[in-house]
C-alpha cells in the first residue's frame, strides 16, 4: 500500500491518481443519467424545433443572447413565482447545445413563449426601450434582413444523428419554410416556442 506521504512527494503519481479518482467519480455521476428516462424522454408534446425555430435558435446563439439571458428556472420559490414551473430535463432533449446559462442581466427566457405577441417581440428587438423603458438591452435592427436557409437541411440531418427524428419530408420542405423569412421572424419563432410544454402544476 502506498502511503499518503509518498503520494504527496511524488508529483507524477499524485497527478495520475488525481485523474483516476476524478474520472471514476465523474463516471459514477454521469453514466447513470444516460439510462434515466426522465433525462432522455421529452416532456409531453415536445417536438424538435421546426426549421424556422431552429434557424432562430442559431441566430440567438450567434448574437450572444445567452450571455445575458438564462434558460433554466431553478426549483426555488423566488424563481417559480416569477417565471413559472421549474425546468425539468425532459424540456431540453432537443437542445444542442444547452442554453441554460447562469447570467441574468436580463430575465430568464425559459417560459417566455406565448407570453407576448409577435408584434411586441418585433418592437422589443428593434428598440427594447420602446416597450421596457428601463431596459439596458441593445437593439438588434440588423435582424430585419433575409434569412439564409442554405444550411438548414444539413443541420437537420446532423441533428438526426443524435436522435432528433426529423423526417425526410420535413427536411425536404425546410428551405421552402424559410423562404421569404427574415432573421427577426426566426428569432421570434424560437422565443415563442420556449417553455410552451412546461410541466403542469
Amino acid at each position: 500500500m502506498i502511503s499518503h506521504e509518498t503520494i504527496e512527494k511524488n508529483i507524477g503519481l499524485l497527478i495520475v491518481l488525481t485523474i483516476l479518482i476524478v474520472s471514476i467519480g465523474g463516471l459514477v455521476q454521469i453514466v447513470p443519467l444516460f439510462f434515466q428516462t426522465s433525462t432522455t424522454t421529452p416532456v409531453e408534446g415536445l417536438k424538435p424545433y421546426t426549421a424556422l425555430q431552429l434557424s432562430g435558435r442559431d441566430i440567438y446563439i450567434r448574437e450572444g443572447c445567452v450571455g445575458c439571458h438564462s434558460q433554466m428556472i431553478r426549483p426555488f420559490r423566488a424563481e417559480t413565482e416569477r417565471y413559472g414551473h421549474y425546468s425539468v430535463a425532459g424540456e431540453f432533449v432537443y437542445d444542442r447545445p444547452f442554453l441554460w446559462g447562469s447570467k441574468r442581466t436580463g430575465p430568464d427566457l425559459q417560459r417566455v413563449g406565448g407570453r407576448y405577441s409577435d408584434t411586441w417581440h418585433v418592437a422589443h428587438l428593434m428598440n427594447p426601450r420602446d416597450v421596457v423603458p428601463e431596459s439596458i438591452m441593445p437593439a438588434y435592427p440588423w435582424l430585419d434582413r433575409p434569412l439564409d436557409g442554405s444550411t438548414i437541411q444539413a443541420k437537420m440531418r446532423t441533428l438526426n444523428i443524435v436522435g432528433h427524428g426529423y423526417t425526410e419530408q420535413e427536411i425536404a420542405e425546410a428551405p421552402a419554410a424559410l423562404a421569404g423569412k427574415t432573421e427577426l421572424e426566426a428569432v421570434i419563432a424560437y422565443l415563442q416556442s420556449l417553455g410552451t410544454h412546461a410541466p403542469k402544476g
